[in-house]
């Protein structure tokens, strides 16, 4: 499966949006290669103006483009790149019925959505008789694991859908490429968005991913990769390579099976606490004996004075 997304690669300089779907369209027609790949890719984000948002009139002219970038009739897997509060539900939803009524998209999915907003998506479809959501795309790794975990995993196995993960190596970071500032400049994003992950959280993880592939004769990233695909619900995790050597990197993970040991070795490491009314209590207290605290250790400086 490959996936993109219409407003790939807007962010670079020069670009416009559809970079990454036209170049995918022209190597699927180098030698026959449509049959034997699976295509998905996103509309939502805005790549120009009037081109973003998931109104039916917007979606069925954006699944066009889509189509005439890529160069085929029919895109396998098409989805929601970011939720459009501004559109109802079922407007969306009957955009992706008439598409798949025309044979232009097999199967709708999701990606960034919340719990809640994904469930009452997935009853508009039940109650309307619309498509409805099959796959979820979630940014989910060893380091983001809260996120989907805690309120996505439930609403995702109750439904049945399937999960293909993005940011499955944290941009990079779980590869293991990252582990002081000075490695930041490896790369153009390592600054804006790898420095968020060099802290005790991220170097405990690291420290697991090196001992277990130490154990398994593997690299951290197929490590990371294959924990991923040892989780229950997650169906494939998303991970881009960059030069050859790297994709052949990642391929070798889906051949890499964990042990249980190994896997509750990386659980560990990664574990996120569940975020009650308790802790947050627990904060409003240190927040406010803190200033207390603080109050009667300037009284008593003043008074030594």
């Amino acid at each position: 499966m490959i996936d993109t997304a219409d407003v790939y690669s807007r962010f670079a300089p020069g670009n416009r949006g559809g970079e990454s779907e036209t170049i995918i369209g022209k190597w699927l027609k180098q030698g026959g290669r449509r049959d034997k790949v699976i295509i998905a890719t996103k509309v939502g984000v805005e790549i120009g103006p009037d081109k973003k948002g998931l109104s039916k009139a917007y979606i069925l002219r954006a699944a066009e483009d889509s189509l005439r970038r890529l160069q085929t009739d029919c895109i396998d897997l098409y989805q929601s790149h970011l939720d459009d509060l501004d559109t109802p539900l079922d407007e969306t939803l009957e955009a992706y019925m008439q598409l798949i009524e025309q044979g232009k998209v097999r199967a709708t999915g999701a990606s960034n959505y919340t719990a809640e907003r994904l469930s009452e998506a997935l009853k508009v479809s039940s109650v309307r008789g619309l498509p409805r959501y099959e796959t979820l795309q979630p940014e989910y790794n060893l380091y983001d694991r809260a996120g989907y975990e805690e309120k996505l995993e439930p609403v995702c196995v109750e439904n049945g859908l399937g999960i293909i993960t993005y940011s499955s190596l944290a941009r990079g970071f779980l590869t293991g490429k990252y582990r002081s500032a000075s490695d930041l400049s490896k790369s153009a994003r390592g600054e804006m968005m790898v420095k968020k992950y060099l802290n005790e959280h991220g170097f405990k993880i690291l420290d697991a991913l090196d001992e277990v592939a130490k154990g398994v004769s593997a690299t951290p990233a197929q490590v990371s990769l294959a924990w991923l695909m040892a989780r229950p619900s997650v169906t494939a995790p998303i991970a881009s390579a960059t030069s050859l050597s790297q994709l052949n990197d990642l391929i070798a993970a889906a051949k890499l099976n964990l042990d249980e040991a190994a896997i509750q070795l990386l659980n560990r490491a990664s574990a996120w606490r569940r975020r009650g009314r308790s802790a947050v209590l627990r904060r409003c207290m240190k927040f406010i004996f803190g200033g207390v605290l603080e109050q009667v250790i300037q009284h008593r400086e003043r008074i030594r004075k």
